[in-house]
């Protein structure tokens, strides 16, 4: 697996646990090893224990696309802008409900633009 992908982080929950196949386990590669039953705290402080820090994560590359979120949330300005700001119509060309869109909408409030000539 992790000549697969090499940044993957390997927990190993096992039924069968033993120092044998612990130490193998992380021989191998393995980052942790719990053995069952584990509870939810224990896999999730194993996990946090493992889990890449954030300034040693690399930047997206240049020519990354961008994010899903600005994705949507340009799509949805620009329907908008087609509908003159009617929200019934733009949520039906959306394929989302009205108040869908009126919550995406409320998360991320458009400031208003000033209209030229109308002060």
């Amino acid at each position: 697996m992790l000549q697969a992908a090499p940044g993957m982080r390997i927990l190993l929950l096992t039924g069968y646990a033993s120092i044998a196949t612990a130490v193998e386990a992380i021989k191998r590669g393995a980052h942790d090893y719990l053995a069952k039953p584990a509870d939810a705290d224990q896999i999730a402080r194993a996990l946090a224990a493992h889990a890449p820090r954030q300034s040693t994560m690399a930047a997206p590359p240049a020519d990354a696309p961008p994010p899903l979120k600005r994705l949507e949330w340009e799509h949805i300005q620009r329907i908008l802008g087609e509908t003159g700001g009617n929200i019934s119509e733009a949520a039906r060309r959306l394929g989302m409900h009205r108040r869908t869109l009126q919550r995406k909408l409320a998360k991320h409030p458009v400031r208003e633009r000033p209209n030229p000539g109308h002060e």
